[in-house]
C-alpha cells in the first residue's frame, strides 16, 4: 500500500518534469497579467468616454482581471494535462500499479495540482491587482479599501478551482483534445455567446464561470453588468458545487472502468 506522502511526492515530481504544465501556468500569468494592464491603460485614457452608467459603476478591481477570462484557458490546459497525460502515454497503468488505491492516486494528485494552481492563481491576481491599478492613475484603487482584498483573493480562488474543475473533467474523459475542446468551448464560445440571450441568462449565470467571477466584483453590478440573485461568495460556492461534482464524476469513472 502506497502512503500519502509517497504519492504526493511522486506526483509533484510527474507534475515539474513534465515542461507543458509548467508553461501553462506561466501563460496564464502572463496574459492575466498583460491584458489586465492593457484594460488599465486603456480606461485611464479613454474614461471621459464611458457612458454615464458606466463610469458610475466603475470597478477599478475588476478591471485588474479583465485578462482572466483568457487566461483561464491556460489554467484548463494545465487542468487536464496534470489527469489525462497519463492515459495518452500509457503511464496510467503503472501508475494504479504502483498506487492500486484509486482515491488515493486521484486526490493525491488532485491536491498537488490544485495547490500548485492555486499559488499561481494567487501570484496572477496580487501582480495584476498592482499593476493595472498603478496604471489607471488617480482612477485606482488600494488594498486596503473594502471589498478589495476579498475580490484579488477571489480571482486567485477562481484560477485555481478552473483547474481543478478541468481535472475532475478530464478524469471522466480520459482525452486531452476532447476535454480541452469540451472546456474552451463551453467556457469561451457558449457561456459568453448564451449570456447575450435574454432567456439563456438565467440559466448561464449558473455556470462555473459566470458564477465565480462575481468573487472579482468589488462594485455591484460593475461596469453596467447584469445582476445576478447571488452575492460574491454565494457565486463562488455555486462554482465550488461544479468543482466537487466534476472530481467525484472522475473519480467514480477512475474507480468503474480499467486503465
Amino acid at each position: 500500500m502506497a502512503s500519502v506522502p509517497a504519492v504526493l511526492t511522486s506526483e509533484w515530481t510527474k507534475i515539474r518534469s513534465v515542461s507543458s504544465t509548467v508553461w501553462t501556468l506561466i501563460a496564464a500569468f502572463v496574459v492575466t497579467v498583460a491584458l489586465g494592464a492593457a484594460a488599465g491603460a486603456l480606461v485611464n485614457a479613454t474614461f471621459d468616454d464611458l457612458s454615464e452608467i458606466e463610469r458610475a459603476t466603475f470597478d477599478p478591481t475588476l478591471v485588474s482581471f479583465t485578462g482572466t477570462s483568457f487566461g483561464q484557458l491556460a489554467m484548463i490546459v494545465f487542468g487536464v494535462l496534470v489527469v489525462s497525460t497519463e492515459y495518452s502515454s500509457g503511464m496510467i497503468r503503472t501508475s494504479l500499479a504502483a498506487v492500486p488505491q484509486r482515491a488515493t492516486f486521484l486526490f493525491g494528485k488532485i491536491t498537488v495540482a490544485g495547490a500548485l494552481a492555486l499559488l499561481a492563481g494567487l501570484l496572477t491576481s496580487f501582480v495584476s491587482f498592482f499593476l493595472t491599478q498603478a496604471l489607471l492613475g488617480n482612477r485606482g484603487i488600494d488594498l486596503g479599501e473594502e471589498n478589495v482584498l476579498r475580490a484579488v483573493v477571489g480571482a486567485g480562488l477562481y484560477m485555481g478551482l478552473i483547474a481543478l474543475f478541468s481535472m475532475g473533467v478530464a478524469a471522466m474523459l480520459r482525452s486531452s483534445v476532447l476535454s480541452i475542446c469540451i472546456l474552451v468551448t463551453l467556457f469561451l464560445l457558449i457561456s459568453n455567446i448564451l449570456s447575450l440571450v435574454p432567456y439563456a441568462k438565467d440559466v448561464i449565470r449558473y455556470f462555473p464561470d459566470k458564477a465565480g467571477m462575481r468573487i472579482m466584483q468589488v462594485v455591484p453590478d460593475a461596469m453596467n453588468s447584469d445582476p445576478a440573485p447571488y452575492g460574491p461568495w454565494g457565486g463562488l460556492g455555486i462554482m465550488v458545487l461544479w468543482v466537487v461534482a466534476a472530481v467525484l464524476g472522475g473519480f467514480l469513472v477512475l474507480r468503474s472502468r480499467d486503465a
